[in-house]
């Protein structure tokens, strides 16, 4: 474990997903685990710049051919290319980042950090075809679609800092 991802602040999921020790009751990496909910909440509130900053600032901790560097910079794409679809209409831009996207999380396990990896790997692939896809859907952690609470938008406000 780097000991420059922890952070015992950080709560633990509802259930076991990969990247939670139950025997240790921690995370791996606790500071991944916070930017994913600060991140997919944000993404689920529509507010996909800010969602991407909070998956982009933490993916500068990993280094390359790790799953956390993996999975962050596929995040960090399904952002953007949401970004790309829903405030510039630009879809072939959305989908030059989906296809990138698909290729960071292929070997990344299914609930990585309590993010439904699979769902998203699926829409994005139904996004391709049919950009529609991605109205009205919202990223599933521990099982939940939850939306950005004021603490989400002052973490992101904090990462321009």
């Amino acid at each position: 474990m780097d000991e420059h991802t922890r952070d015992p602040s950080v709560a633990p999921p509802l259930g076991n997903p990969s990247g939670w020790d139950d025997d240790l009751r921690t995370w791996e990496h606790a500071t991944l685990r916070r930017a994913v909910e600060h991140g997919v909440r944000l993404f689920n509130s529509g507010d996909f710049h800010e969602s991407h900053d909070c998956f982009e600032d933490e993916w500068y901790n990993y280094g390359a051919g790790t799953a956390e560097s993996a999975f962050l910079h596929g995040m960090v794409q399904v952002a953007a290319g949401a970004y790309k679809h829903f405030d510039f209409e630009n879809d072939a831009g959305m989908r030059s980042l989906f296809e990138t996207a698909l290729e960071y999380i292929r070997g990344v396990p299914s609930d990585f950090y309590g993010v439904d990896v699979d769902d998203v790997r699926a829409t994005l692939r139904a996004a391709l075809d049919d950009p529609t896809a991605l109205h009205g859907w919202q990223i599933a952690l521990d099982g939940h679609r939850a939306t950005a609470y004021p603490a989400d938008y002052e973490y992101a406000e904090e990462l321009d800092h």
